[in-house]
């Protein structure tokens, strides 16, 4: 298995056309991708803004309850 494999050539033909293939090819592919983290980001921002009201929504609704338990009540616990 020495430098003449068909996959080593395909592997090199790969990488020569990623950065000689285009004027700015790997500059356009950053580009996308950091529009595309930006994008994300905002989603998942918007994302806990929604919920974070929603979850006081919910908080509000919640009222406390005393109960009283007798003896008898209580839960056994094995030993």
């Amino acid at each position: 298995m020495g430098f003449t494999s068909i996959w080593h050539w395909l592997v090199v033909l790969v990488i020569v056309l990623v950065l000689f293939g285009g004027k700015g090819k790997i500059a356009s592919i950053m580009g996308d991708l950091g529009k595309g983290l930006k994008n994300f980001k905002k989603s998942m921002n918007n994302n806990e803004e929604h919920s974070d009201t929603e979850n006081m929504e919910e908080i509000e609704l919640i009222e406390a309850k005393n109960i009283k338990m007798n003896k008898d009540d209580r839960i056994k616990q094995k030993s």
